[in-house]
């Protein structure tokens, strides 16, 4: 089956950018961060704030991997519900990164607003959308799981769930306010942007071939260059390739792939998803939609588009746009993409301290944006005060993960075959 050559919305409509040339000379900075995403700029910004010297070594682009191919849902907390999260954790632990991801929408809002960063910001909240009715008891748990841990969640009918996304397909929804959207690439460079205002030193084109330590101090390697740094955040999460280092992040990697149409006329606009909120379904290959500022509508689902079999992808997004508005009937779709997820086997993310000075932070499992900004910012601020209490998580010495090859294989058939069945019979 084949498939149309689309690119990502998001690099044809991001308004933010910065210069960011490669790395040409040794440097000796406080803090080393490698990975240009939401983690490390949002822990480049910190710590520059603070009056620290700081350098950033983006192997591509900033945004490049999983946080410029985002979805831009802004969601608080994790995709666990809390109970869970108590279960794995414990009560006061859980209850520390509870309450830290619950704020997570409200920093990464007020960050984009103190920024001046043009990335869409939309905070009118998110829907997560019953598909069945074993979906209906699902956000009926989380609701009462959320508003127990102090969460101000709202559990809507579906008469009012089809009122809000303009679709007859769901069973109700559980609305957070909390939340919101952004252009995911846009506020990642506009994290770049501001760190880079504070006295960052950014460097794209910059691909790390090693880590090692000299006495106590960590050099990085990049380019035939060399960072010398006390403090090092390896903030690489999904897209962690070719650097020898002393510790490499175990996840699996799960892809997630999205389509954009061309702007919905303006009747279409006025009915779907009129009130601006960003969705995703109870489905076990969950499915996600939600408009950009030009009024495109993005639908997404598990999946690669940069392997073989892609095209059952593409063909799904179809059936899947003609099933919730048929009126849009064969709209085309203007961009296509997908991007790499880091996902651990509890869902919850690590912390690893893997040296003196040193944490790799890594397996959001789907929720990047507020928790990859939190995660970063701490990061930065228990690094440079040697105050790891700063941190959402305590870190641990290590993290392994078993058959990840396989599991991810297995994730990329399991949708491919999902999507092709869905909707024919």
């Amino acid at each position: 089956m084949s498939s149309t050559a689309f690119s990502i919305l998001w690099r044809t409509s991001s308004r933010e950018n910065v210069e960011a040339p490669p790395i040409d000379q040794d440097k000796t900075v406080d803090l080393v961060v490698i990975g240009g995403g939401f983690t490390g700029l949002s822990a480049a910004l910190e710590a520059a704030g603070r009056g620290a010297s700081v350098c950033v070594l983006e192997a591509e682009t900033f945004g490049h991997g999983g946080s410029g191919r985002n979805v831009g849902l802004v969601n608080a907390g994790l995709w666990l519900p809390p109970d869970t999260i108590v279960e794995e954790l414990g009560e006061t632990a859980a209850r520390k990164l509870i309450d830290m991801l619950g704020a997570g929408p409200g920093e990464v809002f007020a960050l984009i607003e103190r920024e001046g960063i043009e990335c869409e910001a939309t905070r009118k909240g998110t829907l997560h959308l019953a598909h069945s009715e074993e979906g209906l008891k699902d956000i009926e748990e989380r609701f009462r799981q959320g508003n127990r841990h102090g969460a101000p969640l709202s559990l809507l009918d579906r008469a009012e769930t089809a009122k809000r996304t303009g679709s007859n397909a769901f069973k109700g929804a559980l609305f957070d306010p909390r939340a919101g959207t952004i252009q995911p690439l846009s506020y990642c460079r506009g994290l770049a942007r501001a760190a880079k205002a504070k006295g960052a030193g950014l460097h794209e084109h910059s691909p790390v071939a090693a880590i090692r330590r000299d006495g106590d101090i960590w050099v990085v390697e990049a380019r035939g260059r060399s960072v010398r740094a006390r403090n090092l955040l390896m903030a690489t999460n999904a897209y962690h390739f070719g650097i020898e280092a002393p510790y490499t992040p175990a996840f699996v990697p799960f892809n997630y792939c999205q389509f954009a149409t061309a702007p919905l006329p303006d009747a279409a606009r006025a009915k779907i998803l009129a009130g601006g909120e960003g969705c995703w379904d109870t489905a076990m290959v969950m499915s996600s939609i939600r408009l950009d500022a030009a009024g495109r509508l993005i639908v997404g689902g598990v999946g690669s588009m940069e392997h073989i079999g892609k095209g059952f992808h593409e063909a799904w997004a179809r059936r899947k746009l003609r099933s919730l508005y048929p009126e849009l009937g064969d709209m085309p779709f203007q961009h296509g993409w997908s991007g790499r997820i880091a996902m651990t086997g509890d869902h919850i993310p690590k912390i690893v301290g893997f040296g003196p000075n040193a944490y790799a932070i890594f397996g959001y499992s789907g929720r990047g944006i507020a928790p990859g900004t939190v995660f970063g910012r701490t990061a930065a601020a228990a690094l440079l005060d040697n105050a790891p209490e700063e941190l959402p998580l305590a870190p641990v010495r290590g993290h392994t993960e078993r058959f990840t090859a396989a599991k991810a294989a297995y994730y990329e058939a399991g949708a491919k075959l999902v999507h092709g069945l869905a909707g024919r019979f």
